[in-house]
C-alpha cells in the first residue's frame, strides 16, 4: 500500500524526488505520513480537500482488501 501512495503522490507533483512516505504500523491500523515540497502541498490536497479525500478513499479500499484500516496524514 505504501507503493500505491507513493505512485499517486509522485504523479500529482512536479518534483517527485521530494515525495516522502513514512509508515507506522499499529495493531489494526496503518498510518502513512505523506510529505511533499511545501510549494506543492496544494496539489496533493486539492480544492476544498477533494484530492486528499480521493487519496484517502483509494487507500481505504486497498486496506479493506487486506482487512486493515488506514490513515493518511499529509504534511
Amino acid at each position: 500500500m505504501k507503493e500505491l501512495l507513493e505512485y499517486i503522490a509522485c504523479n500529482l507533483v512536479d518534483k517527485p524526488e521530494e515525495v516522502r512516505v513514512k509508515e507506522r504500523v499499529g495493531r489494526f491500523t496503518v498510518t502513512y505520513e505523506l510529505s511533499v515540497n511545501s510549494s506543492e502541498t496544494g496539489k496533493v490536497i486539492g480544492r476544498s480537500g477533494r484530492v486528499a479525500k480521493a487519496i484517502r478513499d483509494l487507500m481505504s479500499v486497498a486496506a479493506a482488501r487486506q482487512n486493515k484500516r488506514v490513515h493518511v496524514d499529509i504534511d
